[in-house]
């Protein structure tokens, strides 16, 4: 897969429920910043969206300009993200336009490619 596939393959299994943690290098200096997160290393990553998981449905993950940079072992993407989903704990709906940014490196196993960082945060209006 190609670091673009990656991501892609992400925002997929966002929607689809299926685990997110395997997309992540399992280091303790991965970081993933989520709406009001901050998880560092592969044990909190994995459990902050293993718990994401258990508690949202109906995502909405409608991409609006991944830009992806491969630098060979290395690349780095943004994009402009629609998202939304419904809390099933808090039996609230969210609605969101985001900004995603992050650094991939390329690792031998399948997909290839794994994050080692993530960010996604809320557009505010200027």
């Amino acid at each position: 897969m190609t670091p673009e596939e990656t991501v892609r393959a992400y925002y997929d299994a966002l929607r689809d429920g299926d685990p997110l943690a395997p997309f992540f290098v399992e280091s303790p200096d991965v970081v993933k910043f989520g709406i009001g997160e901050r998880l560092t290393g592969y044990a909190d990553v994995g459990r902050g969206l293993r718990e994401q998981t258990r508690t949202t449905e109906d995502w909405v993950v409608d991409s609006r300009g991944l830009r992806v940079v491969d630098r060979g072992d290395h690349a780095a993407f943004s994009d402009d993200v629609h998202m939304a989903w419904f809390d099933t704990e808090s039996f609230s709906e969210h609605d969101h336009e985001t900004r995603w940014s992050g650094t991939l490196t390329r690792v031998d196993d399948d997909p290839g490619w794994k994050f080692l960082g993530m960010h996604v945060s809320v557009e505010v209006d200027a």
